[in-house]
């Protein structure tokens, strides 16, 4: 292979967008809340006064008539922003293409053609579930997630922080942010292939980080202060590990500080993301 091609090809890199952490030591004061609102995008805080759901309608246009006319030939593009929002509805849920593709009015290929278009172009991501038998998984359904919070909330018509705390999504979106949060710094610290989700009958954990026999467990709440029973499933699941092997448990909310919720969980705010993971 040609040097200076070797070289080309090495440099490419994906960027995630910007943390909680990596915001609020920038703009001290942001609240998670408004960080969930605002989102990822750096230019929404190197520009603290550019009106969010204008840039992300323009975001969207461009989205869809430059990236999506590339990729591939969409018959009709508001077809598709309407798959968008279909998805934005649908974030931390587990995926079910046959009902998406029916709500939208498009065939089952067409929604899953589309849903890879928004993988690849980083617009949504696929949390599999956890299995110590990793073709079984594979096999099985996962969850959907928008990539960024700002992006969501925008197609949800959550503008003000008020409207996310009024929101029947706001457990959705939260989880969401945390999805991204972690996903995020498994991707920048080189440790892709570690995030899932556990989903048994009706216990679910919602993340399980996995990397060499080792596990962590961690619950997305949109509360202040996590009760016992916020716990519950993290103490069922880790008792179905292996002895040993659950380092940590966490339940990541909208806490101030870290605090001890006992039987090894911990309250976390969502700028321990990073350090959870550390």
């Amino acid at each position: 292979m040609n040097p200076s091609r070797r070289s080309a090809i090495l440099s490419i890199q994906y960027l995630e967008g910007l943390s909680y952490a990596e915001v609020v030591a920038a703009r001290p004061g942001l609240t998670p809340v408004e960080f969930v609102v605002r989102g990822g995008f750096p230019e929404l805080h190197e520009k603290p006064d550019l009106d969010g759901p204008a840039f992300f309608r323009s975001y969207l246009t461009t989205c869809l008539e430059r990236d999506v006319r590339t990729l591939l030939n969409v018959g009709s593009l508001r077809d598709f922003e309407r798959f968008v929002r279909a998805c934005a509805l649908r974030s931390a849920q587990l995926l079910n293409k046959a009902e998406l593709a029916r709500d939208v009015n498009v065939s089952p290929p067409t929604a899953a053609q589309w849903l890879s278009i928004l993988e690849a172009s980083g617009q949504a991501t696929l949390l599999e579930p956890w299995f110590s038998n990793r073709t079984k998984s594979l096999v099985k359904t996962p969850k959907l997630y928008l990539a960024d919070s700002g992006l969501l909330c925008a197609l949800l018509g959550v503008r003000t922080p008020e409207d996310l705390h009024n929101s029947p999504m706001a457990g959705a979106i939260w989880e969401t942010v945390v999805a991204s949060e972690l996903r995020r710094c498994l991707v920048n610290s080189g440790r892709t292939g570690e995030l899932y989700f556990w989903r048994e009958r009706e216990r679910e954990v919602d993340f399980v980080i996995h990397r060499g026999g080792r596990f962590m467990l961690v619950e997305a709440k949109w509360t202040e202060l996590p009760e016992d029973r916020d716990t519950s499933n993290l103490r069922r699941v880790a008792s179905q590990l292996p002895k040993g092997s659950v380092r940590r448990m966490a339940v990541i909310c909208r806490c101030a500080n870290p605090y001890p919720l006992g039987s090894g969980v911990e309250a976390l705010p969502l700028g321990e993301a990073g350090r959870l993971l550390a």
